[in-house]
């Protein structure tokens, strides 16, 4: 029945179209830039019976290739061809009903910054801080709630909007840089103007604005130019699989197909493997590839052509205006995967240095390396995603330090995980973390042991591959439920009645603060550590509750021991003479220690060790 009223409402709408008056609502994208290595652009353009007008343009170096009606007569999906050489500057497109005059819009194509095409991607020599921005400082009390936006703020209510936004991050990057980060990726902070729950932002219902409540799309530019200053990097969470069910083009669709499953919504299986299994039935794939993620995110259909350009144009156009350094794409399996092999081949034309990270969650690293530029599948398939996040380790380091030792338990989870290597093309490119927004805190895994938790930090800040540290990690933060809205808590001193404050330390615990040094301290000597950036690895099968890794390189060579037993425990260096020959002192980064004779080392109990060898 809702297919059939549908029907009737673009015939009618088509019948109508003529008659009616025209009226433009929407051009997205809302500009662009010249010299970019793609001629083409295609814009999407809504508005009341638009598609009953004739579409013409004159600007030098500018081609109108086709304006290409649909289903619903309120859009026109036009196609221009820029020239390589086409000048920054201003057209109008005109819109004309009967050779009059009905509509125009005056596109700007911009000036792209130098540089802009080879900016520096997040790399191995960054340490990424995660935020949720609703939860971390409200640095502007007056955009809690805003005219127009459904969702009210509801600081009681765990799902509610707490009022966190941009500004808060802003003024908290000194904070941020002291730690020692070097990169920052963001929850989506695009509009999310949905009636609950809209806090967390994966809920698109603007692939081109910001949301109101967290501030404006200058101020995103703002942020950047802030990370800039301090040699700090901003990384976008995009979503290609869906948007939110209140997106402003629900009440009227470009087409019937625009959505899959589409009024009549079917939830994913969320059966990921069906992309790698080769025995897999069509319908399997369906079910899961096409299905809703939640009956709030309708699931976009990447094989309608329209969807795939429109995706991958704000894509690279956030990159561009904002000066992004990297993109962490959401549920990554979930979309249809021949488009997100285009996207990432698109991306890279254009900016070749970037970094993309992709979340496929998975605990096999057969399935997360399936992904990953440069591996060669049974299948056939490639993709030019440069780097996942390692989702295995991250599971690996969670149960080798909560479980009793043992032939198969325990430390030697974390050799076993190293040794899967051989699946990635690329291992030293994946994004290595504790935890993250979507999961309970690696401190409440670990049974809120400071202690663990301390070499599970210096464990990922020191493993090859990018670390990642969720907001909140550095005081300890937990959580009583398990909730999303529970793991997301407001950083301590992010609001003017918060009696603990993270940012000047009052009201923080001795634990607190001293979780604070020891993360500052390892960041901040890692920021220099080439050895720890690019330098190969080497590790040891775990004995008697300690392991062993090396990272070296040419120059230098840095021992890394974890020593999961209660009690000290005197480690005898014979067995890794093939790496450490040569050496015979070194000095420990963690607790400042020099320790004169290498031969035997004393480990302190539930710690971990740095040693820089010399």
């Amino acid at each position: 029945m809702k297919r059939l009223i549908f029907s009737v409402i673009i015939i009618l709408a088509t019948l109508n179209a003529f008659s009616a008056d025209i009226k433009l609502e929407r051009v997205e994208p809302m500009f662009w830039w010249a010299g970019m290595k793609s001629p083409s652009l295609q814009l999407m353009v809504y508005g009341e019976n638009i598609s009953s007008a004739d579409v013409s343009l004159e600007y030098p170096g500018v081609e109108l290739v086709s304006a290409s009606k649909v289903q619903n007569p309120n859009y026109l999906f036009v196609d221009l061809k820029l020239a390589e050489d086409v000048l920054p500057g201003k057209f109008d497109i005109q819109f004309k009903k009967d050779g009059k005059l009905v509509e125009e819009y005056n596109y700007e194509l911009k000036a792209r910054k130098n540089g802009s095409a080879e900016r520096e991607g997040f790399n191995n020599s960054d340490v990424i801080y995660l935020i949720t921005p609703d939860r971390f400082v409200n640095g502007n009390p007056n955009n809690d709630q805003v005219e127009g936006m459904k969702e009210k703020p509801n600081r009681k209510d765990r799902n509610g909007r707490h009022g966190g936004d941009l500004r808060g991050i802003i003024n908290s990057l000194d904070y941020l840089q002291n730690l020692g980060f070097t990169a920052v990726w963001l929850n989506p902070v695009l509009e999310n103007n949905m009636t609950q729950v809209s806090y967390h932002g994966y809920s698109i219902t603007d692939f081109y604005r910001v949301d109101a409540r967290y501030g404006s799309n200058e101020e995103y530019v703002e942020l950047n130019r802030e990370l800039d200053k301090r040699g700090m990097k901003l990384i976008m969470d995009m979503i290609f699989n869906h948007c939110g069910s209140e997106h402003w083009w629900m009440e009227d669709l470009p087409m019937a197909d625009w959505l899959n499953n589409y009024p009549d919504y079917k939830i994913t299986t969320h059966r990921r493997t069906v992309n790698q299994d080769p025995h897999v039935s069509e319908a399997d794939r369906d079910a899961m590839t096409k299905g809703w993620f939640v009956p709030t995110m309708p699931d976009l259909n990447q094989k309608n052509p329209f969807v795939p350009t429109y995706l991958i144009q704000n894509s690279i156009w956030w990159v561009e205006y904002a000066g992004l350094e990297g993109i962490r794409q959401d549920t990554w399996p979930y979309p249809d995967k021949d488009m997100m092999a285009v996207w990432t081949e698109r991306v890279l034309e254009e900016y070749p240095n970037f970094n993309i990270v992709g979340e496929e969650w998975s605990l096999n690293p057969a399935i997360v390396s399936y992904w990953q530029k440069g591996k060669i599948n049974t299948d056939g398939y490639h993709c030019s995603l440069p780097c996942l996040m390692d989702f295995p380790l991250q599971d690996a380091v969670s149960r080798s330090l909560s479980e009793d030792e043992g032939w198969e338990t325990g430390l030697v989870k974390l050799y076993e995980a190293l040794a899967n290597d051989f699946l990635y093309a690329d291992p030293e490119n994946l994004v290595v973390f504790p935890d993250n927004h979507d999961m309970s805190r690696m401190y409440k895994q670990l049974g809120e042991d400071k202690d663990l938790l301390k070499m599970a930090l210096a464990y990922f800040l020191t493993i090859r591959g990018i670390p990642q540290i969720y907001y909140g990690t550095e005081v300890l933060m937990t959580h009583e439920g398990d909730e999303d809205g529970d793991i997301r808590a407001e950083f301590p001193g992010g609001w003017a009645d918060h009696k603990v404050n993270a940012f000047t330390g009052e009201g923080l615990s001795a634990d607190q603060k001293d979780m604070q040094r020891y993360l500052a301290n390892i960041q901040n000597w890692r920021k220099n550590k080439a050895v720890i950036h690019y330098g190969k690895l080497m590790h040891f099968v775990p004995e008697d509750g300690v392991y062993t890794f090396f990272r070296y390189d040419e120059d230098e060579t840095v021992m890394v021991v974890l020593n999961k037993n209660i009690e000290d425990k005197t480690l005898s260096t014979k067995r890794f003479e093939e790496i450490t020959k040569g050496f015979s002192s070194g000095k420990d980064i963690i607790s400042s220690t020099e320790i004169p004779d290498l031969s035997e080392i004393q480990v302190p109990a539930k710690s971990a060790m740095i040693i820089e060898l010399k």
